[in-house]
Parts: structure tokens; C-alpha cells; sequence
């Protein structure tokens, strides 16, 4: 049984999703994404020679600057920043160009919810723009639980206040992957194809795994769209004479 929800969803139904490649100028890759009336900007920059401090020359470094909508930068961007940090360096072929950082700019342009993955597919969606090798797409879904223990997809601001729990989710747009035994090598965990799982708020075990259940038969329809996309921007190339 589905909860009601204000705007008319069913509870494992996404809102509206957008996607606009190479959408800046001066950058090397870019993409708008919006679900809903959430939007974020993503530029990537680079990869450009040598790395930050602290990090291994003979590897790839990727760096994550997030820019609220105004204001200062506090502590949950912070933790934002850590978590895309981390999710990139998971999809990222890290090898390809060793000793080189490629830093990757999210700007919020305007907040309904959902936020962090709506970064996460931003951030791939420039990545790709911007040529960087990758190992594979990643995509990524939110689920709260709500007070009576209903699991609900994408859930907007509003919703997020009154939630008991959220979990920001982040699967690989495909179980199969060329690079699984370089994955195992490095000690990524791979099943059902998660990247990153992120938590706030109290749940049970059987709650979050509900939620991992849902938002893992959301990612088939997030990764038709961004394939589409990138299909899109593929045959454009093609078409290109010269």
C-alpha cells in the first residue's frame, strides 16, 4: 500500500528528471541536473598536472568543491563534499592519468530535496562531458522512511522535514563492469552494485534494507535516462563533419 504523498506520487515515484551537457563555456566538461525542482550545476576542470598534498603521485587525485546557493560553506557541505570525493574516486579510472587532479565544482541552484544524489548524477554527467576515463556510471537515488515506516523514493524538502530517516543511495548503472577484478583487487564492495550508502536519521535493519530494495529497482530508470543522454551526446559527435 502507497502512502499519499502532497504533490501526487506514489511512493516509488520519481519527479521529473533533466539533464543539459557542456552547458559552460571555459569548463572542461559540465551538466545541469534537476529531479524535480532540485538543480545543481556541475563543472570539471582538468585533469591537470600534479597533485594535492597528502595524496598518491602515482594515481589520479580528485578534488570536490561545493558551492551553496548562498551563504558559507558549513559542515554538511563539507560532509557532501567527502561523500562525491569518495563516490568519484570509485567510478574513476584513477590510473589513467597518474599524478594529475581533476577537480569537479557543484553549485547549487536550488534545493527541493534530494540533494546529495542529484550532485552524484551531476557530477557523472560532467565527468562524461568532460571525458574522464571511467570504470562505469554511477547513479544515485534517495529514500526516507516516514513516521509511520512508509519507504519513499526521491522525496522532496517538504518531505526530507517530516522524514524519520533518509538514505542517499549510489549503484553502478550496470551489475557488469570491464573493471570488477580491478574493483575486487582494490577492495570495493560490489554487491548488487552499490557505491555508497549514506544514512541520517534512526532506522531498523529490515527499514534500511527495505530502502535498498526500493531504491535499487529506482536505478533501472535513472540509467535509461542518463544513457539516453549520453547516447545523445555520442551520436552529436559523430554527426560532427570534418
Amino acid at each position: 500500500m502507497d502512502e499519499k504523498r502532497e504533490d501526487g506520487r506514489s511512493a516509488t515515484q520519481l519527479r521529473p528528471l533533466s539533464c543539459t551537457r557542456s552547458v559552460l563555456n571555459r569548463a572542461h566538461g559540465s551538466a545541469s541536473f534537476s529531479q524535480g525542482e532540485t538543480k545543481i550545476l556541475a563543472a570539471v576542470y582538468g585533469p591537470k598536472a600534479g597533485t594535492k598534498k597528502n595524496e598518491n603521485p602515482e594515481k589520479a587525485c580528485i578534488e570536490v568543491i561545493w558551492k551553496p546557493k548562498s551563504g558559507q560553506i558549513g559542515k554538511a557541505e563539507k560532509e557532501y563534499e567527502m561523500i562525491l570525493k569518495r563516490t568519484l574516486q570509485n567510478i574513476c579510472l584513477l590510473n589513467v592519468h597518474p599524478n594529475t587532479t581533476t577537480s569537479i565544482i557543484i553549485q547549487v541552484v536550488n534545493d527541493d530535496g534530494s540533494l546529495l544524489p542529484c550532485a552524484i548524477n551531476a557530477a557523472c554527467s560532467a565527468l562524461v562531458d568532460a571525458g574522464i576515463p571511467l570504470k562505469y556510471l554511477a547513479v544515485a537515488i534517495s529514500c526516507c522512511l516516514s513516521k509511520h515506516e512508509y519507504c519513499i523514493l526521491d522525496p522532496n524538502k517538504l518531505e526530507e522535514e517530516k522524514m524519520k530517516a533518509l538514505v542517499s543511495l549510489v549503484f553502478r548503472n550496470s551489475i557488469l563492469s570491464v573493471c570488477d577484478e580491478e574493483s575486487k583487487q582494490e577492495g570495493e564492495s560490489i554487491e548488487n552494485g552499490m557505491i555508497t550508502s549514506v544514512t541520517h536519521g534512526v532506522m531498523t535493519v529490515n527499514n534500511y534494507f527495505q530502502c535498498l530494495e526500493q531504491g535499487h529497482a529506482a536505478i533501472k530508470p535513472l540509467s535509461n535516462f542518463l544513457r539516453k543522454k549520453l547516447q545523445w551526446k555520442v551520436q552529436s559527435d559523430v554527426s560532427v563533419p570534418g
